[in-house]
Formats: structure tokens, C-alpha cells, sequence
């Protein structure tokens, strides 16, 4: 049954994620700009949270709130760097490079863990990060001019791949229930840090805007919740991100079948990238059967 839900709840949050990314790409076209859309995004996520109060846990003394700290600091440096590449650049490039957290993963669970992971996970990993290269790429040109984007993308999952481990190493002393409406009420006290950089405050935020930020915060906030919750409750970091990496397809699709409901430009695609993609999905389902089959 464990394995159930190691294996449906990664997949949920990676369709959900690319949904949100479309809409809050929508958003900062609008002009709502990366510092209130995190901000935003942030609120969203705490509140999502709220609910897994009820799950209850031992907790830890105050003199150990230093670790909930230290993993809410790594999920803002994630997201920010996440908007920013996302904002600068286009969702099939930043998505794919995100893809790369699933070998920073795997070396870090084997650097703070100690523990030996089976081969065929990191062949895994390996392969899922190759399919997001093909899945993201376009042409030399276009990459040329995304060095921003890969940037951040890179910091974004350096961050959240420490993140996931951490989380999974200090979750079950604090409990699910006590550890993660922790270190999501620290993440929004640290968005209002934030503050001093909005273009322009909220209310200015333009109408046509606000049900793009709002409904891609929504999701994002679910996406977040059904992932971090898997990774407290269930630990398998490297398993739960190589599914999760499936978001690298997703995104290609959703731009591809949906881009125009966003006024994506990223929809249409030449041939070569097509075959390109197609590849990448394939080794993307292979290294999801890798990854399942060593749970």
C-alpha cells in the first residue's frame, strides 16, 4: 500500500505542477513580476499545509527549531531561483533543467544517510536527467540566450534537492504534523522579506492578472503539499523524484496541447525537436520502471 502512494502521489504533483507553472508564467506576462508571485505563491503554500496539524507528531524542543528554519531557508532559495528561471526563460527549457535535482538527490542521500543505493536507481536518475535534456532542448541558439534560465534553474535544484533530503532526515523525530506546518509558517515569514522588492504593491497588481497568479499559486501550492508530504511520510527521496521528474514530459505536452489557452509561444514545435521529445519521453518511461522496480 506504501508503495501505492510513494508511486501516486509524485505523479499527482508532477501533472499538478505544470499546470501551475503555465498559469503563473501567464501571471508574470501580465506584468506581476517574480518577488509578489512568490510571495504569493508562498501564502497559498502555508495555508495548504494548515491541515496536516492534525496529524499530530511528538515535535522536538525549541533549541532544534533551527532545523525547520534551515530547510524553509533552502525552499525559498528553490523558489525564488525556480520563478526566476521560469520568468526569464520558457517552461520546456527551466522545467528539464530543474529535472537535474534527481542526481543531486541521490548524492545527497548518500552523503547524509550513508546509505548504499541500489545501481539501478542511480542508472535511474541518470537516464530521467538525460530524457529532461532531450525533453527541454531546442536549439543551440536558443540555449545560448537561456543562460540566465539554466542558472537559476541549476540553484533552484541544488536547493530543493537539499530540501528533500533534509526533510526526510529530520521529518519523523518532529513528526509529519508538527515539522512541515513548521517550516511552511517559516517559509512565509521569510516571503516578507521579500517585500522590499515588489515593483509596485499588490493592489497594483493589473485585474486581468490576478486569476492567473491566483489559480497558479493554488496548484502549486497542492503540487507542493502532495510532494513534501510524500517525501516526510514515506522517505525514498530518489524514487519520489525520479516520478516526480515525469513533470519534464508534462511540461512538454502541456505546452504543446495547451500553450495556446496561456498564449504560450512554446507550442509549436519544429520536427527534430518533436523526435527529440519523443526519445526523451521513451527513456522517461524507462527510468520510471527502473526507479519502481527498486522500491
Amino acid at each position: 500500500m506504501a508503495l501505492a502512494w510513494v508511486t501516486l502521489l509524485p505523479l499527482l504533483s508532477s501533472l499538478i505542477y505544470v499546470g501551475g507553472v503555465l498559469l503563473v508564467k501567464r501571471a508574470a506576462d501580465l506584468g506581476v513580476g517574480v518577488w509578489r508571485t512568490v510571495f504569493v505563491a508562498n501564502l497559498a503554500t502555508t495555508l495548504a499545509f494548515l491541515p496536516l496539524l492534525s496529524l499530530g507528531g511528538p515535535g522536538q524542543p525549541w533549541t532544534m527549531l533551527w532545523q525547520p528554519a534551515c530547510v524553509a531557508l533552502l525552499l525559498l532559495l528553490g523558489q525564488v531561483s525556480g520563478f526566476l528561471a521560469l520568468s526569464r526563460g520558457d517552461v520546456s527549457v527551466a522545467t528539464p533543467v530543474l529535472g537535474t535535482k534527481v542526481i543531486l538527490v541521490a548524492g545527497f542521500t548518500t552523503l547524509l544517510f550513508g546509505d548504499r543505493l541500489p545501481p539501478q536507481l542511480w542508472l535511474a536518475a541518470a537516464i530521467s536527467t538525460l530524457a529532461l535534456a532531450l525533453l527541454g532542448r531546442r536549439d543551440q541558439a536558443s540555449l545560448h540566450r537561456t543562460e540566465l534560465t539554466i542558472g537559476c534553474a541549476l540553484l533552484a535544484a541544488l536547493a530543493f534537492a537539499l530540501f528533500d533530503v533534509l526533510v526526510q532526515k529530520w521529518a519523523p523525530a518532529w513528526g509529519t504534523g508538527r515539522f512541515l506546518p513548521i517550516v511552511m509558517f517559516m517559509v512565509a515569514l521569510y516571503s516578507l522579506m521579500l517585500t522590499p522588492f515588489f515593483r509596485a504593491p499588490l493592489r497594483s497588481v493589473p485585474r486581468s492578472a490576478w486569476p492567473w497568479l491566483l489559480g497558479g499559486a493554488a496548484l502549486l501550492a497542492l503540487q507542493s503539499l502532495l510532494l513534501i508530504y510524500s517525501l516526510a511520510e514515506f522517505g525514498q527521496a530518489t524514487t519520489i523524484n525520479i516520478i516526480y521528474n515525469l513533470r519534464g514530459l508534462w511540461s512538454v505536452l502541456g505546452v504543446w496541447l495547451l500553450g495556446h489557452w496561456f498564449h504560450n509561444p512554446e507550442q509549436s514545435l519544429a520536427p527534430t525537436i518533436l523526435r527529440r521529445r519523443l526519445l526523451g519521453a521513451a527513456l522517461m518511461s524507462i527510468a520510471v520502471l527502473l526507479a519502481l522496480g527498486s522500491a
